[in-house]
């Protein structure tokens, strides 16, 4: 279910919806229910599941992404898509592993995206304010 606050001609109004199905909607507005139907089906979207990403980017994982760190470098990705609220890193930077080097906002939450390995940061791909979308990369440790 997601909830939405709109203000429509200074008016406030809660809006939930409940269930999506085709071009019905399921909402409630200020705790009274409706059914609406929109113009086009709305297809949902898979929900990102915040931990699945964390737990390959460790343990197993990490041996081969260090061998190919000397290569290309490391990349620090997005799990979710959302906005950048702030960039931590320059270019040059000595980073170390778990580091925050992003924030980024996504689902109304505010999310630190930590290198994953150390070393010096070759590249910043995003700055204040852009949108990325999942697995977009945000920066290149070298």
């Amino acid at each position: 279910m997601k909830n939405y606050k709109l203000k429509i001609n200074g008016n406030d109004y809660n809006v939930d919806i409940n269930e999506v199905e085709g071009q019905e909607v399921k909402l409630s507005v200020n705790g009274a229910n409706y059914v609406v139907t929109v113009d086009k089906e709305i297809k949902q979207q898979k929900k990102p599941v915040v931990s699945t990403p964390r737990p390959q980017a460790t343990a197993p994982a990490a041996a081969p992404k260090a061998s190919s760190a000397a290569a290309a470098g490391a990349k620090v990705t997005t799990p979710l898509p959302g906005t950048i609220l702030d960039v931590y890193v320059n270019v040059g930077d000595a980073v170390k592993a778990g580091q925050t080097v992003v924030l980024l906002e996504a689902m109304k939450m505010e999310n630190n995206i930590e290198a994953d390995t150390a070393g010096t940061v070759k590249e910043v791909k995003v700055r204040k304010g852009d949108s990325v979308l999942e697995g977009d990369v945000l920066v290149v440790i070298g």
